[in-house]
This record gives C-alpha cells, structure tokens and sequence, in this order.
C-alpha cells in the first residue's frame, strides 16, 4: 500500500520559501503571481495489512516526526 502525505504551512504562519518563490516567478516575467506557499509532499511504501492498520500508522508518523504539528498541517490519500 503506498501513502502519499501532502504537510503544509498553516494559516499565519510566515513562509519565506514560499515568498523566495513567488520574488523570483516575479523577476522571471511571471505576473500576477501572489499568495505562494510552499510545502512538502511525502511518498512512502507501507507493509500494513489492511487500509485501517495502515491509516492508524501513517497519522502516527505524521504526529510523531513527519509534521511539526504546532506550525503545519497535514493530511494523507492511501493508494493500492
């Protein structure tokens, strides 16, 4: 079963990758152009034997060390 784990920003929280994006989409030619943030998306291949067993592990990932849970948000789609 694979995971795929989309972790971002949120609301409030300043992003300065995000603002280095959206200064350089700027200064190549790309207008109109605002509000980029920047996140991370995580795919990993899971042993689990069933959707709820894998479900249970991947939220304990993401609680326990792949979100820092006080500044980002996450959410997960398992597949297969």
């Amino acid at each position: 079963m694979k995971a795929l784990i989309k972790i971002t920003l949120k609301n409030g929280v300043l992003d300065p990758q995000g603002k280095a994006i959206e200064n350089a989409l700027g200064a190549l030619g790309f207008v109109g152009v605002s509000g980029v943030r920047q996140g991370k998306l995580i795919e990993l291949d899971l042993a689990a034997k069933d959707e709820a067993s894998a479900r249970d592990e991947v939220e304990r990932m993401c609680q326990n060390l792949l979100a820092n849970t006080v500044i980002e948000n996450y959410s997960f789609e398992l597949m297969g």
